[in-house]
């Protein structure tokens, strides 16, 4: 039986292989032993909504109206954003939105144009 490595997130021993990916299902921590081994919080990955890494400079669009908190505007399903930053915090995308401005926007909610 092949050893697999304690998780490098929570340090489980609990970890399995899914394919080429080791997977804690303690901390649901996904990694490869190729090279990200050492996956922390600095190297943290963000996801759109249909599980496609995203980059800074990535153009996303909406897949879900979203209110604009303290106004009567709501972003449109399909509105395209162009030239995304991540950033750290709970809303993890930071964009400019024609018609809206600056906005902060959550990965869960736009997919990879």
């Amino acid at each position: 039986m092949v050893e697999l490595p304690n998780c490098p997130k929570c340090h489980s021993q609990y970890t399995y292989e899914d394919g080429s990916l080791l997977i804690c299902p303690e901390c649901s921590h996904e990694w490869t032993l190729e090279g990200e081994t050492e996956q922390t919080e600095d190297n943290k990955i963000i996801k759109d909504a249909n599980g496609n890494m995203l980059n800074d400079g990535d153009s996303v669009t909406v897949v879900k109206d979203l209110k604009v908190k303290g106004t009567s505007l709501v972003v449109k399903i399909g509105t395209k954003v162009k030239n995304i930053r991540l950033v750290d915090g709970d809303h993890d995308i930071d964009c400019k939105i024609d018609g809206f401005g600056e906005m902060k926007l959550k990965s869960e909610f736009v997919k990879k144009a």
